[in-house]
C-alpha cells in the first residue's frame, strides 16, 4: 500500500470558510497522472464565487496532459534561500524532493495569494508522518500562550459529526483546539494504531491563528 492515495484540490472562499473538494488528482502506473473536477463540489463552490484553477478551464473534462507540471508550479523553487527550512517544516524525505506528486501531497501547495490547497488522501503505512493543520481556530479565539511549538496534542475520532463522519477533534490536554483538516482526517479512521501529534508551527496575534502539527504513526 502506498502512503499517498488521491490528492484533492480544495477551495474555499476565504479564511474561516468551509473547505470544499473541487477536484481530484489521481496517479496510476497505467494511466499516469490525471485530474478531474468533482462536479458536486464545483457546483457548491460556484455559489461562493469559485473560478476554475488556472490551466484547467473546462470543469467537465478529464485532464491527462501536463497535469503535474501545471500543479507543480505551486511548489517551492529550488533556488530559494530558505529551502532547507521549508523541507524541514514539511518533514520532506529528501530522496523524493524531485517527485512533484509527492511534494504536492506533503506540502499542500499552499500560496498566500489564492484560496486553493492540495490535501492528500493518506494511507496508514508504517512510519507514515505528515504535517497538517487545525481548522476552526478563527472561531475558537484561543489565547496565543496556550500552545507552543513542540507541544504534544491528543485527538478523538468524531463519527457522529453531522458534516463529516471522518471528523477528528484535537485537544491540548482538555483544551479543545479544533478539528483536523478535511481529507487529512480520513487516515485516522483507517487504523487502530495511535498517531503521535506534535506542534510544528504556529501563527499568532494575541490569539492562535494557525496551528500546524506533525502526525506520525
Amino acid at each position: 500500500m502506498k502512503a499517498i492515495g488521491n490528492i484533492h484540490l480544495i477551495w474555499r472562499p476565504g479564511k474561516g470558510s468551509r473547505r470544499i473538494s473541487v477536484g481530484t488528482i489521481k496517479k496510476s502506473a497505467s494511466e499516469g497522472i490525471r485530474f478531474q473536477y468533482n462536479q458536486e463540489g464545483v457546483e457548491e463552490a460556484k455559489a461562493s464565487g469559485f473560478v476554475h484553477f488556472e490551466g484547467f478551464p473546462d470543469t467537465n473534462k478529464i485532464y491527462t496532459e501536463n497535469v503535474i507540471e501545471i500543479f507543480g508550479q505551486r511548489l517551492m523553487r529550488s533556488e530559494r534561500p530558505d529551502l532547507q527550512e521549508f523541507y524541514d517544516f514539511w518533514n520532506i524525505d529528501l530522496s523524493k524532493k524531485e517527485d512533484k506528486f509527492y511534494m504536492l501531497a506533503f506540502t499542500q501547495g499552499l500560496l498566500p495569494t489564492d484560496n486553493f490547497e492540495f490535501l492528500a488522501q493518506f494511507n496508514p503505512v508504517d512510519n507514515l508522518s505528515f504535517v497538517t493543520e487545525i481548522t476552526n481556530l478563527s472561531e475558537s479565539q484561543i489565547s496565543s500562550d496556550k500552545v507552543s511549538i513542540g507541544d504534544v496534542l491528543r485527538y478523538e475520532l468524531e463519527p457522529t459529526n453531522l458534516y463529516d463522519k471522518k471528523a477528528v477533534k484535537v485537544f491540548k490536554h482538555e483544551l479543545y483546539l479544533g478539528h483536523i483538516k478535511l481529507i487529512h482526517c480520513n487516515v485516522f479512521h483507517k487504523t487502530n494504531k495511535q498517531f503521535n501529534l506534535i506542534v510544528q508551527g504556529i501563527e499568532k496575534n494575541g490569539v492562535l491563528k494557525r496551528i500546524f502539527f506533525k502526525a506520525s504513526l
